[in-house]
């Protein structure tokens, strides 16, 4: 088995630990004989319904939304797609209809909830008086700001209908199940999805400081209604949420452990650098090549062969117009970092299948790379410089195309030291 073949083997394991198909059966609630309402948002919401509906042989239906192209047959749940990161109309829609279907319910009824990272865009429906055209110029503004998760987040829940833990305060007084597949750093209930079903510790006022920080530009009207207070959320504690229970049933710990588990099977130390990794991707990407060529030079921090594996969130701040994700962004930052180091093997991948908008999972590094690409004509700091980090690995053919995998437990990155 070749460096390339290893790293793949590591990846195809990570995400195996957080396939829904084996997550949800443990977590489903007894069968009472009573209806069972499933809703959901999220890159694996649609594969979760589905393990819902093979393993529930009570009354059920509901609806769930994800992300275009993720979507997987279902029989008694609805499925519907819409856009991710920038939401659209459909996810307005999808939106506004889960909330008719939890409302008016009595204690009688039952909500399932099937959360997981991508939910934040795809619930898309704003708050009165908020319209989807703000909603998606924001969003845009902060996906291109170096804003993180938590940050990116706590603006969202202000702004929306269903977030923010309104989701469950709409369904009251039904009782709410959450399971929940955590893509966020630290597995923050109230970040996952900006927390549809949980009550929100954040304030308006905080949604403001990551608004001005960031320089973004809001409507005057919409900053008065954010300043007095007035699209505050459901906090912890709020007696709407007292029947809302929240299971994460997955999460990045988990697929970097079964990654682990699969290193040392291959006989390779794992050497897990930590779950929440957050930062700017191309400096992330310095200290971990920092590291890979500690251990190639001297042993520290583990031995060779060893793998040097982590999960977590990076950003990219937006200054060019190329093409990427923050895990081709990352690899490309690390190559030039390792500068053909002999020895050192990477691959960075999102475990939803799709590292930023466009096709790809991620991409792969060698030891060769830098000296392919200047033998192809790339300018690998040209390319970085202009946030091009997909053109760079798609001239080389390095990129690593999955389709959807129609789960979410954040990035993957794996720095194979031989």
């Amino acid at each position: 088995m070749n460096p390339r073949e290893k790293l793949r083997r590591l990846f195809d394991v990570a995400i195996a630990a957080a396939d829904p198909a084996l997550c949800v059966p443990p977590y489903l609630p007894p069968d009472d004989g009573g209806r069972l309402i499933v809703i959901g948002a999220g890159k694996a919401s649609a594969a979760m319904a589905r393990a819902v509906e093979q393993h529930w042989s009570g009354r059920l239906d509901g609806l769930v939304v994800t992300r275009y192209g993720h979507g997987v047959p279902c029989e008694r749940i609805r499925v519907v797609e819409a856009a991710h990161p920038v939401p659209d109309a459909a996810g307005e829609a999808a939106a506004l209809s889960i909330f008719e279907l939890v409302s008016g319910l009595n204690e009688e009824d039952r909500v399932l909830a099937l959360i997981s990272g991508g939910g934040s865009a795809l619930l898309a429906a704003p708050a009165p008086g908020v319209t989807l055209a703000q909603k998606r110029a924001l969003t845009s503004a902060l996906l291109r700001s170096g804003a993180s998760i938590g940050e990116i987040n706590c603006v969202r829940k202000h702004l929306s209908a269903l977030k923010g833990g309104r989701l469950a305060a709409a369904a009251w007084p039904a009782s709410v199940l959450t399971l929940a597949i955590s893509d966020v750093p630290g597995d923050d209930p109230a970040v996952i999805a900006s927390g549809p079903t949980v009550g929100d510790p954040g304030t308006t006022a905080d949604a403001l400081k990551v608004l001005d920080f960031y320089g973004i530009e809001l409507p005057a009207a919409l900053r008065q209604r954010l300043a007095s207070g007035e699209l505050e959320t459901p906090k912890p504690g709020d007696s709407r949420l007292a029947r809302s229970t929240f299971r994460l049933i997955a999460s990045p710990r988990q697929m970097l452990e079964a990654a682990a588990a699969e290193a040392q099977r291959l006989g390779i130390t794992p050497l897990i650098l930590g779950d929440a990794i957050e930062g700017e991707a191309r400096e992330v990407a310095k200290v971990m090549a920092g590291m890979a060529r500690s251990s190639a030079q001297h042993g520290f921090p583990a031995g060779k062969p060893c793998v040097l594996l982590s999960g977590g969130e990076t950003t990219v701040t937006l200054k060019g117009h190329g093409r990427g994700g923050r895990n081709t962004e990352f690899l490309l930052g690390l190559a030039l970092a390792l500068d053909g180091a002999s020895g050192i093997h990477a691959l960075a991948a999102d475990t939803d299948g799709i590292d930023g908008s466009e096709d790809n999972a991620g991409a792969f590094v060698g030891p060769d790379s830098l000296a392919r690409a200047r033998a192809a004509g790339l300018d690998p700091r040209r390319h970085l410089a202009g946030n091009d980090a997909w053109g760079f690995f798609a001239g080389l053919g390095d990129l690593l195309v999955t389709g959807p995998t129609r789960t979410n437990v954040n990035d993957f990155r794996a720095i194979l030291v031989e």
